[in-house]
């Protein structure tokens, strides 16, 4: 039976010997997305596994003209959505000695850091008032280019270009300034 054949006799009668049939089609398929997406063995088996285990509900609520073509872009939307919950929730081991403050440890580079912004702040100083303003908004502030266009009244172009042309100051100003 083709792949249209099998979804419709599922859909029909509920049959989850005609799910292990289409899942057993394209189990290498769908294995060698996870590995390509997720990086590792063992997350890629168990995103296969989670894949195959959505399978009949998906296929009862859905219509799905090309199995194969379906499949491969769930698989992939599923492995997109365990990388974005795992990110942000990295773990570290931490070694045998770790010291509870390491500010005499990096006090070299904070001291550099530190010069480092100071001349950061002369160089935004010394930019035009627009650009100085953008800049601000856009890196120090985080906000957004609408948000900032709003706040100023300058144009949205206006604002891209002055962002654009302030950090190309801004570099410029850095570099001679070392």
């Amino acid at each position: 039976m083709t792949d249209a054949e099998l979804v419709a006799k599922y859909r029909h009668t509920e049959d989850l010997t005609l799910v292990s049939e289409l899942f057993g089609r394209y189990t290498g398929m769908i294995y060698g997305v996870c590995v390509k997406y997720l990086r590792d063995r063992d997350d890629a088996k168990d995103a296969a596994m989670q894949v195959f285990e959505k399978l009949p509900t998906i296929l009862k609520a859905h219509e799905i003209a090309n199995f194969k073509s379906w499949l491969y872009v769930t698989t992939r939307n599923h492995c997109l959505m365990q990388i974005r919950a795992k990110k942000g929730k990295t773990t570290e081991e931490l070694g045998s000695q770790v010291v509870e403050n390491d500010f005499l440890l990096h006090q070299e580079q904070d001291s550099g850091l530190e010069n480092d912004l100071v001349r950061l702040e002369k160089c935004i100083s010394k930019l035009d008032d627009e650009q100085q303003q953008c800049v601000r908004l856009f890196y120090l502030e985080e906000k957004c280019y609408k948000d900032i266009s709003t706040q100023t009244g300058f144009d949205m172009n206006k604002v891209k270009s002055y962002i654009q042309n302030g950090k190309r100051n801004l570099k410029i100003c850095m570099e001679k300034n070392e």
